[in-house]
């Protein structure tokens, strides 16, 4: 009885907090949250929570959406910008405690959450116009989802990149199935079961930004980028090409993975996340070794769904992609892991989750199966 009584209690809890939550997202003061102008013929985007550093919400979804599309059709709009307000982070991720609460109650929010992202991150990648994310601070999860799909990333000194979703129990989505294996050699895929940090010009060597530029400029390359008549991709290309171009910070500094390229195409070249660790175990390297401290922090099932995605998805269209990663989601949360993650990482922050199942071995292919598997009528359609 006593275990009854503490179970329903925390439900409520969960139910309470998740009502605030939700209370707070219908306010008066959500508009705010994300603002839209029209500059000369420029429509511009910003993402204006910087206290949470600019974390995506539905609400702001709701907003970029439609917007996006009225932008796409509108003769007087010929590019769309998108920044984050302060320095600090262009958009860290999502609310991931409130999809906790929500999971934890059934409540739709961790289905509309999901379909909704994922279809704006469509309309960001079949965007008809110039799409330029200026990707200053952190970028991670919602974050890159905001940004890759389009034509046009900038990252500079500031810009911190990351795709951290094994580490909660989830897996990296927003359309990384698609734009991680399309990295060169086995980066993508590196990124993906590490959650290794990629810092400044490091970003766009590795193909996640497009170009590079000090932040102090950003200002300078927004102010052209709006004068812009009807300009095409490659007018926009050139203004940022000369940016570029003009930026020498940390130019002479080597890609912090240059010399660990060729390990990591050899030892994450594998037919499973099983092969990848046996790889790193006989290479013996110091850099394999703190690969495998890494590895063993993550949550197996996370490890293997993010394997299986990064395989189907190196061949799957963006849409295709998008199907399969809404169904990984809704996987996860029927799960376990990813309300462990976030009790360890953003609740209780002991950075001890207790994973279930605990090992690999015990991750077993139905499992991995299921979660792929069509949802019917509840599939992501496009």
């Amino acid at each position: 009885m006593a275990l009854s009584a503490l179970k329903t209690a925390l439900s409520l809890r969960c139910l309470y907090r998740l009502q605030k939550i939700q209370a707070h997202m219908m306010s008066s003061n959500t508009g705010k949250e994300v603002l839209f102008e029209r500059v000369g013929n420029a429509g511009v985007i910003t993402l204006n929570r910087p206290k949470i550093l600019n974390a995506l919400s539905l609400d702001m979804i709701r907003q970029i959406y439609p917007q996006l599309k009225k932008w796409e059709k509108d003769s007087e709009t010929d590019i769309v910008i998108i920044k984050g307000t302060g320095d600090r982070a262009f958009c860290a991720g999502g609310d991931i405690r409130s999809l906790a609460d929500a999971g934890k109650v059934g409540d739709p929010l961790t289905q509309d959450l999901f379909r909704e992202e994922y279809t704006l991150n469509n309309a960001i990648g079949t965007f008809k116009k110039p799409y330029v994310a200026l990707i200053s601070g952190i970028t991670m999860g919602a974050g890159f989802g905001l940004s890759v799909h389009g034509q046009f990333r900038v990252a500079t000194e500031k810009t911190l990149f990351a795709m951290p979703e094994t580490a909660i129990g989830l897996f990296p989505d927003v359309g990384g199935g698609y734009f991680l294996p399309r990295l060169q050699g086995k980066l993508g895929l590196f990124l993906a079961l590490t959650g290794f940090r990629l810092r400044g010009r490091d970003v766009q060597r590795a193909g996640v930004a497009t170009h590079f530029m000090e932040s102090e400029k950003l200002g300078a390359l927004e102010k052209d980028l709006v004068e812009l008549k009807s300009p095409s991709v490659s007018d926009v290309a050139q203004v940022l090409n000369t940016y570029q171009g003009q930026s020498t910070l940390d130019a002479e500094k080597p890609f912090a993975l240059q010399q660990h390229t060729g390990a990591i195409d050899r030892l994450f070249k594998a037919s499973s996340v099983e092969e990848i660790l046996e790889n790193l175990q006989k290479d013996g390297s110091a850099f394999a070794q703190k690969q495998l401290e890494t590895l063993a922090k993550m949550s197996p099932t996370s490890l293997k769904l993010t394997f299986r995605q990064m395989q189907m998805g190196a061949s799957m269209s963006l849409q295709e992609v998008f199907v399969m990663e809404y169904r990984l989601s809704q996987a996860c949360m029927r799960g376990s892991d990813f309300y462990e993650g976030v009790r360890a990482v953003i609740i209780d922050k002991d950075q001890n989750p207790k994973w279930k199942p605990s090992t690999l071995a015990e991750v077993t292919e139905q499992l991995v199966e299921e979660s792929f598997k069509s949802l019917g009528d509840r599939d992501l359609r496009l």
